[in-house]
């Protein structure tokens, strides 16, 4: 990913991975590979689960332990009330920010087409 990229997505992510666990619950692997799916190929799973702990410490899931067939039981993250709130207020922002950004670069179309 672009350096622009990455920076952009620290600041979206947890609204992201609350959006993924609003569809249902998963465990950080899991959501990782949504996230792959989705065209986030360069990130590191690292990145999401430090972000699991935060979503956790703030109070916008639930977790529950799983046992694993490999391994130590495996943390379930389902989102919360809190978090379904903090999802909607991230949701809120970002119809918010992308209709400024559209606006503005059908401004630059615009002046572009009238040869400006």
């Amino acid at each position: 990913m672009g350096n622009q990229m990455t920076e952009m997505l620290k600041g979206t992510l947890e609204g992201i991975v609350l959006a993924i666990l609003a569809v249902r619950p998963a465990y950080g692997y899991e959501i990782t590979a949504r996230l792959r799916d989705q065209g986030f190929s360069d990130l590191v799973e690292g990145t999401v689960y430090a972000l699991l702990v935060r979503i956790e410490q703030r109070g916008f899931v639930d977790v529950t332990k799983v046992p694993s067939e490999k391994g130590p039981p495996r943390k379930v993250y389902s989102l919360n009330a809190q978090g379904r709130e903090q999802l909607d207020e991230f949701g809120r922002t970002w119809a918010f920010l992308s209709a400024r950004i559209e606006k503005l670069y059908q401004d630059i179309d615009n002046r572009q087409d009238a040869g400006e």
